[in-house]
């Protein structure tokens, strides 16, 4: 892997960690405080499951830390891109870092010392801070012993070297550094006799009672303040940090040395993330290629288009923009009717919130179902929602205590004397910029029978009453997880008849119960059983009697593989479904899904043979989950295989 990229994949790796804290970890510590004592599935009470995480936790971070500065750090300097510590500043650099900290970071410093009159501040989740140890006393006699320096979020955690004052072609130094440098300067007459770096993570969850409140939206509104200031989950400190320090931080945060991690680098791990961007090294970033398109979207109308057969777009390998240009041209086509979408991550700069917004000034009739509780999107989703109905969209939140997670759009275009509908239907979310590292499908369709569904699935999340039969397609919370079970038992039926029998699933995680014995079952009948789970699975294959014909495999490359796609061999003729849904329960039970078969030829030897195989053919990016739930990387002599890489020849232009 490239070096920069490496730093990047560690500092996403360090992102989803403290996501894991925010709302895994507190959600745990929620249930222990609430005096919870009932086990899960795997029979381990919350407090149990709380000491394994940070058994696991502790070692994760242990190796986050030794990678970066025993290989990815060290590789940087023989790139000549370093990071210099305070003892390794030039004369100049000296100066240049004392007129930086004058002019950039002390006027904007508020340090606090801790008395009386003084409280320990209110530490924002996630921010760095410094807790400092002093001797002496203040122009007023005062002698606490102790003071906070909250850093400011506005600066970047790495600061560059001019280019004249480097002795690299890359020099940086941490804030951090600096502020140690100068910390003195901020408490004149006093010695400042430790300063070190804290960070804490605090619980992020939001709950909103639906069923109490009248508007979701402004309910929403007025939980955000607090994420900030949550329940303290946990709190990071350098490894040189003094007990007499720690123990005060703990006691003061209502912590235990559980929730301590020591860490021999900056606390913030994840605030490098910009450093791959700021230098320009394309040698230590993949090669840059441009998506594809296919042949027949090219500047051409994209309904006739559309007409003459469905469309499978494979991002990223494949452009995004056809999907951008579907929402645009409907909302300039003066014989497009209305225009009906989901909206579950889109991000603060829509493309396609714009095309929305002029649609619904365009006297259009415009729905967007908007999913307010996509987790750490909710601010945007307000402020998009916002935009939405200024404009004169109408705007709905989805069913109470089911979150909207399904991606479809819906067009309806008067056509000579009939309407004609109009879908896409996706596996990811409608998000320009994450399409570009996700690899999810889109098809574009107008099949009467999937857009007359589609328009069944928007119905049920407008209006009241009950759902109609779906003709094609399956949704959750209603036929979705029978519908599979019921496929995955007509196969283990085909197996018990000596018959040849087959299933293949790509998902992002498989932790639903039923879904799991189902798939056990059907290898204890016979049926041969690969799966493709990027994340988590619950299901342990290779276990003699019940699990010997399933396979199991992660592929993590260069994009995050989200693709949710399932065959069944059904006989020799194959069923093949995409859906934005995971084989969890609250995928299956507790959210809005769609899933779609798909029935074109053409295509559906496209997922069978790109989106299954190739990736079940991988051998330089899987890795292979034994009967005891460990991974091993997948080695051997064979002709390496890249499932990613193979993708990115066949569809991308360049």
């Amino acid at each position: 892997m490239p070096l920069l990229e490496r730093l990047r994949f560690l500092c996403i790796a360090s992102t989803n960690l403290d996501e894991f804290f925010e709302v895994r970890v507190a959600g745990l510590k929620q249930q222990v405080a609430a005096g919870a004592v009932q086990a899960g599935p795997d029979n381990l009470s919350p407090q149990e499951v709380l000491n394994r995480i940070s058994v696991a936790a502790h070692e994760f971070v242990d190796e986050q830390y030794c990678l970066l500065n025993d290989h990815i750090l060290l590789a940087l300097e023989q790139e000549d891109i370093c990071f210099l510590k305070r003892d390794q500043w030039s004369k100049a650099q000296n100066k240049w870092v004392r007129d930086y900290f004058e002019n950039e970071l002390q006027p904007i410093l508020s340090p606090i010392g801790l008395d009386p009159a003084h409280p320990f501040p209110r530490i924002l989740n996630k921010s760095l801070n410094f807790i400092v140890s002093l001797k002496g006393k203040d122009a007023f006699g005062r002698d606490s012993g102790m003071a906070v320096v909250q850093a400011p979020r506005s600066l970047p955690r790495f600061i560059p070297f001019p280019e004249e004052l480097s002795e690299h072609s890359h020099d940086f130094t941490f804030l951090s550094s600096i502020l140690h440098a100068h910390v003195e300067d901020l408490f004149p007459g006093m010695k400042v006799t430790g300063c070190y770096q804290f960070r804490l993570t605090r619980n992020s969850d939001l709950f909103v009672d639906e069923e109490e409140v009248d508007d979701l939206l402004r309910a929403l509104e007025g939980e955000l303040p607090g994420r900030r200031y949550g329940d303290s989950v946990r709190l990071e400190v350098p490894d040189n940090c003094p007990d007499k320090m720690i123990d005060f931080l703990l006691k003061h945060f209502k912590l235990n040395k559980q929730d301590l991690y020591q860490v021999n680098g900056p606390v913030n791990l994840n605030r490098l993330l910009p450093l791959p961007d700021l230098v320009n090294r394309p040698d230590l970033k993949y090669p840059s290629f441009t998506p594809g398109i296919p042949n027949g979207l090219k500047q051409r109308n994209l309904f006739a288009t559309i007409r003459e057969g469905d469309i499978l777009l494979h991002h990223p390998f494949q452009s995004f923009t056809p999907v951008i240009d579907f929402v645009r041209q409907a909302a300039m086509d003066q014989n497009v009717l209305a225009i009906k979408q989901t909206l579950y991550r889109t991000g603060p700069d829509s493309v396609l919130v714009d095309a929305l917004v002029e649609a619904a000034r365009s006297n259009k009739e415009v729905t967007v179902v908007i999913e307010l509780r996509a987790r750490f999107d909710e601010e945007a989703n307000i402020r998009l929602a916002n935009r939405l109905q200024e404009a004169g969209a109408h705007v709905v939140y989805g069913v109470v205590g089911y979150k909207t997670h399904a991606k479809m759009i819906l067009v309806v275009r008067r056509e000579g004397k009939k309407l004609q509908r109009y879908v896409h239907l996706g596996t990811g979310n409608y998000h320009d910029r994450t399409a570009r590292v996700y690899t999810d499908y889109g098809l574009l369709s107008c099949n009467k029978d999937i857009g007359e569904d589609v328009h069944k699935m928007f119905m049920q999340l407008t209006s009241l009453g009950r759902g109609a039969k779906l003709k094609k397609m399956l949704q959750s919370p209603f036929s979705l997880q029978s519908g599979l079970i019921e496929r995955i038992e007509r196969e283990a039926e085909a197996a018990c008849q000596g018959k040849p029998a087959h299933i293949m699933v790509k998902i992002n995680a498989l932790t639903e119960l039923k879904m799991i014995h189902a798939l056990y079952k059907a290898s204890m009948a016979g049926t041969k059983i690969d799966l493709i789970i990027r994340g988590i699975s619950c299901l342990k294959p290779g276990v003699p009697g019940i699990s010997e014909n399933i396979h199991v495999r992660s592929i993590v490359g260069r994009f995050l593989e989200h693709t949710r796609c399932f065959y069944f061999l059904n006989g020799g003729e194959p069923e093949v479904f995409c859906a934005s849904a995971d084989w969890m329960g609250r995928n299956l039970l507790k959210r809005v899904e769609e899933c779609y078969p798909v029935e074109n030829p053409e295509i559906k030897t496209r997922v069978i043979e790109q989106g299954l195989k190739l990736y079940l053919e991988d051998n330089t990016q899987a890795w292979v989950l034994d009967s005891e739930g460990n991974y091993t990387r997948l080695s051997g002599d064979a002709p390496p295989i890249s499932a990613q890489q193979t993708l990115l020849q066949l569809l991308a232009e360049a």
